[in-house]
């Protein structure tokens, strides 16, 4: 049975670059990080959801194990305030892929926009219940 989610892979072009992003971005910690002769995979989490991580995957050989998987749909973040968040990160360089967030399913508020791999990212303002 499922108890959580335990974590969501991207694929990414540079590890490098990809790990100071998400740490420098959004606050998130190497936890492990280790290469296989195909991949380089790195283990990220962040302080308010430890149980929950982002696998980093680079392929280091062309069309290797996992890069015909496709880089996933999105990852979305749960924020208070996204108007906020959207001032804030626009501030840090992210362009958003519309101008406004948009009304999501139940009345959240979404706004997408693109990591440093063109990895498909999301910003959630939940509706008040």
């Amino acid at each position: 049975m499922i108890k959580k989610v335990e974590h969501v892979a991207i694929m990414v072009k540079d590890m490098d670059e990809a790990i100071a992003y998400y740490s420098e971005m959004f606050g998130f910690k190497l936890r492990d990080r280790g290469q296989s002769p195909t991949k380089d995979m790195a283990f990220i989490y962040h302080e308010n959801q430890p149980g929950f991580e982002i696998e980093l995957i680079q392929d280091l050989v062309p069309l290797g194990d996992y890069s015909d998987k496709g880089i996933v749909n999105h990852l979305a973040f749960t924020v208070d305030d996204i108007e906020k968040a959207m001032a804030y990160y626009g501030e840090k360089g992210i362009q958003f892929t519309t101008e406004t967030p948009n009304t999501g399913v139940g009345g959240s508020k979404t706004l997408f926009f693109y990591g440093p791999s063109r990895e498909l990212l999301q910003f959630v303002q939940p509706a008040k219940r």
